[in-house]
């Protein structure tokens, strides 16, 4: 077992564990702690349960970051290094316990950016995930994912 030392949730060691494996340690009745391999922990638990994310969050989490991740270079390229962005995904589940459509918003400050540049923009945005996004192009089959680009101003 190994400690988390910020916690200490005791993490049981798998034999399977490699680069890129995680683990979820029980900490309390249907409450996790995940942890991933550098030592960075997250709290899991049911939708509402004070400092938790529910795993369908962290889902959500994870394609949102995923998909700024992939669009960073090109939207940094063209509003320069410092640019601030903010990438939201909003969805709820089925009641069927699946969510079948999940809409990311890109919060983007385009005020710098002609109109011909701002489609350009998107349009390149939209490649970069479509290509680049693991999370997206693991759960595309099954999800309807979406991508709005919405000019903050600044």
């Amino acid at each position: 077992m190994t400690k988390t030392p910020a916690t200490g949730i005791h993490h049981r060691e798998s034999a399977r564990a490699a680069s890129g494996s995680v683990s979820a340690a029980r900490t309390g009745e249907r409450t996790f702690e995940g942890r991933n391999e550098s030592g960075a922990t997250v709290s899991i638990g049911p939708a509402g349960t004070p400092g938790h994310f529910s795993p369908g969050e962290l889902l959500k989490l994870a394609l949102a970051a995923c998909s700024g991740m992939s669009a960073d270079r090109v939207i940094s390229r063209r509003l320069g290094d410092d640019v601030a962005f903010t990438v939201w995904a909003h969805g709820t589940s089925e009641p069927d316990n699946r969510y079948d459509r999940i809409d990311e918003e890109l919060l983007i400050p385009l005020a710098s950016l002609t109109e011909a540049e701002r489609e350009k923009l998107a349009h390149l945005v939209e490649a970069s995930i479509a290509r680049s996004c693991t999370v997206g192009r693991s759960v595309e089959q099954d999800i309807d994912v979406s991508h709005e680009i919405v000019d903050v101003g600044e």
